[in-house]
């Protein structure tokens, strides 16, 4: 069998293996697998392509994996969009039903329905912002 081959086979044996654990580890050393495929397709010696693919691995484990774990890490606090609305308070601004209403959340005046249709929320009230659906807040009264 051919080396590049071999390489291939190891470079999807560590792709797969990187889906169930989710490391960011065995993908990187799966992408110095393929890179090292590249490699042997050309023809470089065996100890070369070892070569290539400790320095590849080494690379892409001790600069390239951080990066990706930072990445991945992000806390809650930094979310945006209609995302980082979620879990804020906002001020009733006109009656909110199961039906609709309105409500003001950090100035911006948005359409609102209650989160148990069942409410009616009067002008004034607080409320906390469960999801937003499309345009819309699903809300529920504070405390």
């Amino acid at each position: 069998m051919d080396p590049w081959l071999i390489w291939l086979i190891v470079a999807a044996v560590l792709a797969v293996a990187e889906i169930f654990t989710l490391t960011a580890a065995l993908g990187l050393l799966g992408g110095a697998a393929l890179v090292t495929a590249g490699f042997a397709a050309i023809g470089l010696a065996l100890p070369l392509q070892f070569l290539v693919f400790t320095i590849t691995a080494a690379g892409g484990v001790l600069f390239v994996r951080p990066l990706v774990l930072r990445r991945a890490r992000l806390p809650q606090g930094e979310r945006f969009g209609v995302d980082a609305l979620v879990g804020r308070s906002a001020y009733v601004v006109s009656e909110v039903t199961g039906a609709g209403g309105r409500v003001r959340i950090g100035g911006e005046e948005w359409t609102a329905r209650a989160y148990d249709e069942t409410l009616v929320i009067p002008p004034g009230t607080t409320v906390d912002v469960i999801e937003i659906s499309g345009a819309t807040a699903l809300v529920y009264p504070q405390g």
